[in-house]
């Protein structure tokens, strides 16, 4: 398994202050090369569920593994990727993307060779010298995937990594990101509220549970062009599944009481 969460809960607080369980008994499997998407309501411990993954989170009880190795510190196992890009400003594009591997030790040379390769493989060949201001948001967002590929993560974990673009540059990147990890074989955990984007990008859906968020479904996504997030869209048993998640949430039931 590249990852798998055993049994785990995570309480925050207690003490001075009331303690809150974020997830509780948090159980899963996600095998290599595999996408698997997180939804549920707002609360339900999906964000604690990718630090936990990271290693910035400890549980309070059960176990986290990645690629094999108990998770008990920041992981060097996977690539992070969040709302923001947060690319260096002081940095050209191509320093951005090499950024991990100068801190891992890897030589001048050899990190300018990778920068090159992974924004290529990002459909930014020409752009490493420019600066990330001179980008724009969907570039920008390339230029964070290709720093994430950059120092070969085991799992790339994305929290709503598109929720911030506009709705024709989010289907682009969408495609752009699918074909890209495809292609690179790697490991992928998306937290996303966007329902359709789960089943455009996924293999499998994780459906969790209000707080304490535990995984209350699990739904295969039997659909072609996996990596190919335009052609799912416009797949008509795509809406099957968008319905289903619609449900599971009880997002009619909010909707008539509105």
């Amino acid at each position: 398994m590249a990852l798998e969460f055993c049994s785990v809960t995570k309480t925050f607080g207690g003490g001075a202050s009331p303690a809150i369980t974020a997830v509780e008994d948090v159980s899963f499997r996600i095998e290599e090369g595999e996408f698997v998407a997180v939804v549920g309501p707002s609360g339900c411990g999906k964000s604690t569920i990718l630090n936990m993954t990271a290693g910035l989170y400890q549980p309070t009880s059960g176990k986290v593994f990645v690629s094999g190795e108990h998770v008990t510190k920041p992981n060097s196992h996977v690539g992070f990727m969040l709302q923001k890009d947060l690319l260096l400003p002081w940095r050209t594009i191509e320093k951005n993307v090499s950024f991990g591997l100068e801190a891992r030790g890897v030589p001048r040379k050899e990190c300018k060779e990778i920068a090159a390769k992974k924004l290529d493989e990002c459909h930014l060949h020409g752009f490493g010298a420019y600066y990330p201001h001179q980008l724009s948001g969907g570039m920008r967002q390339r230029a964070a995937l290709a720093r994430t590929l950059a120092i070969e993560p085991d799992v790339i974990l994305l929290d709503e990594p598109f929720s911030a673009l506009d709705a024709q540059t989010k289907i682009i990147i969408q495609r752009n990101f699918g074909e890209t990890i495809q292609e690179e074989g790697i490991t992928t955990l998306l937290i996303t509220h966007d329902l359709a984007e789960a089943v455009f990008m996924a293999d499998r859906i994780l459906v969790l549970s209000g707080r304490p968020g535990t995984v209350a479904e699990e739904i295969e996504v039997d659909l072609p062009d996996r990596g190919n997030p335009t052609a799912r869209r416009q797949n008509p048993n795509a809406q099957n599944y968008i319905n289903q998640l619609f449900d599971l949430l009880k997002l009619r039931d909010a909707e008539e009481l509105e």
